[in-house]
């Protein structure tokens, strides 16, 4: 039998400029200190011929003792505070590389763009599919060979763009004979969808959903084993469904998510194309389950926002796209929402993006200028605690005006005032808050509003808002002020904060986003122009 009397045992984590120590130095610090036995000290000598038994691996335990002269409070002091521990659920790896893309192009094309349909019926004459000027480059340098294998084209030239590529694959294949028996097709499906994840390189996304016509041919979808496979093949890439398991359906085909949208879902919750399930659970709404979220759930199943920059999916001669204001508006409702916005994009029946889409999409691009200058960057930041020693820049509310998540301001624990302090150095103007916090670490706040102080030194409320996860993007009337404050008013946990921006918006004016401009257009689709009037009132984007 071993005693361990009195023993401590002590982990603490190494020091961030520490490395890993040698074998050597190892056994150095881990020795037992060992004081000589006095058999006298014993009631009984102890046999000279005792004998333990051999120990076999199963029930052999390796036991390190971690012996310190100094107390456990000099060893607490000496160390840097431990950083917050995650709130469950939190993403994968790959769910986090998702939703740092926040935005995405969808692409329907196929034989509907020659029919000028949105639904085929399956009978559709495969020769009609004649794309004369098909170039996918250009669909790829939209974002920035003609060889009758588009995907092949289109995977090429998103390699050499540089832009990652998703694949929806729909299961609604009618014109396939052995569709309705359901062993036989969810086999041949199966079989499709191993030939797109093995020949095309990597995919970064695959898009589902459970496609079938109301009174269709009763046949069940495994979607289950499609899932399975998908990951055998594509370990990287995410899956998209209605109830997930990577990521979900928003609930509309608008682009737009609910004003307070957790990442947090049920999966059992939902059932893939049967709203129906949902219906049963929320009975008011059903449909917010999937625009919302839950703050309490089991799972991280963030939402995308998929719309169509047509009225249709499909391209067709008689539509325009939408304006570049109003893509805007769905970038502040969607991703600006803790969402990714998925736009579709459609190829006409040349082959290629038409010419009034792509004129929409480049002016949807000035609006990045937006949000090129943070002037929260030339300010200080204070805040009302620090987790730890003030002193220590892991924490700091400094770490707000660093790029990116992975830093950020934690307050100090068991506090019940989390806030953050803007001084500028001179009165500014602005219209629009961003907010992100540490999604790694879980999705925390519950709540938060933002005050500025007016000319009589009070704090006055600009905006209010639930739910930020990774990022929330609130548009309101113009403030002049040189002291704002940001509020956390409920969290599931200690807050977090890894940035926060304060931005000027020349284009939108609040509270409304379409039909703002009456000059000229293109193809019926209105200009971005940049406006300045203001509406007086102020909500939740």
């Amino acid at each position: 039998m071993l005693n361990l009397v009195g023993a401590s045992v002590s982990f603490s984590p190494l020091p961030n400029n520490a490395s890993a120590p040698n074998s050597e130095s190892f056994k150095k610090v881990n020795m037992i200190n060992k004081t000589a036995i006095n058999p006298q000290q014993f009631q009984k000598p102890i046999p000279k011929n005792l004998k333990f038994p051999q120990p076999t691996l199963p029930n052999c335990i390796l036991i390190i003792l971690i012996h310190s002269l100094q107390s456990q409070a000099t060893i607490s002091s000496s160390y840097p505070t431990p950083p917050p521990i995650p709130i469950l659920p939190i993403p994968t790896s790959q769910q986090l590389s998702w939703q740092l893309t926040e935005m995405a192009l969808f692409l329907h094309f196929g034989t509907n763009t020659f029919t000028d349909s949105e639904w085929g019926t399956g009978h559709a004459n495969p020769k009609v599919f004649n794309p004369t000027a098909l170039n996918a480059t250009q669909w790829v340098n939209s974002l920035e060979k003609w060889d009758r294998d588009v995907v092949k084209d289109l995977a090429e030239a998103a390699r050499i763009g540089g832009v990652q590529l998703g694949l929806y694959l729909s299961p609604w294949d009618r014109h396939e004979p052995c569709y309705g028996k359901t062993l036989e097709y969810n086999e041949y499906y199966l079989g499709q969808m191993t030939e797109l994840l093995t020949r095309y390189g990597e995919i970064t996304e695959v898009w589902l959903d459970g496609a079938k016509g109301e009174g269709e041919k009763d046949m069940e979808y495994f979607f289950d084993d499609w899932f399975s496979l998908i990951h055998q093949l594509q370990p990287g890439a995410v899956i998209f469904s209605d109830a997930g398991p990577d990521v979900r359906w928003v609930g509309d085909e608008a682009g737009v998510a609910g004003t307070t949208c957790w990442s947090l879902f049920n999966q059992s919750d939902a059932k893939i194309g049967d709203t129906d399930r949902v219906s049963q659970i929320v009975m008011d709404r059903p449909m917010e389950i999937f625009r919302r979220g839950r703050s309490i759930r089991h799972d991280w199943v963030p939402a995308e926002c998929d719309v169509s920059i047509r009225p249709g999916w499909f391209w067709h001669p008689s539509e325009v796209p939408k304006s570049a204001i109003t893509l805007l508006d769905l970038y502040y409702k969607s991703v600006g929402r803790n969402c990714l916005l998925l736009l579709n994009v459609p190829p006409n029946s040349s082959g290629l993006i038409s010419q009034e889409d792509i004129q929409v999409l480049q002016e949807f691009s000035k609006p990045s200028s937006i949000f090129s200058h943070n002037l929260a960057k030339g300010a200080s930041i204070l805040a009302s605690s620090t987790r730890g020693n003030p002193n220590d820049s892991r924490y700091s509310p400094h770490n707000v005006l660093e790029d990116g998540i992975y830093s950020y301001w934690a307050p100090d624990e068991a506090q019940s005032d989390w806030m953050l302090y803007i001084n500028f150095q001179e009165v500014i103007t602005f219209n629009v808050l961003l907010l992100q916090e540490p999604i790694q670490m879980g999705q925390r706040i519950i709540q938060f509003h933002l005050d500025f102080l007016n000319e009589d030194g009070e704090w006055e409320v600009v905006t209010s808002g639930t739910t930020v996860g990774y990022k929330r993007l609130l548009l309101f009337s113009s403030v002049k002020t040189s002291h704002l404050r940001v509020v956390v008013d409920k969290s599931r946990a200690d807050p977090l904060i890894s940035y926060l921006g304060i931005y000027m918006d020349p284009f939108s004016i609040f509270g409304h986003v379409s039909k703002l401009w009456s000059g000229p257009r293109v193809n019926g689709s209105e200009l971005l122009q940049q406006t300045t009037g203001r509406n007086s009132n102020s909500s939740d984007m």
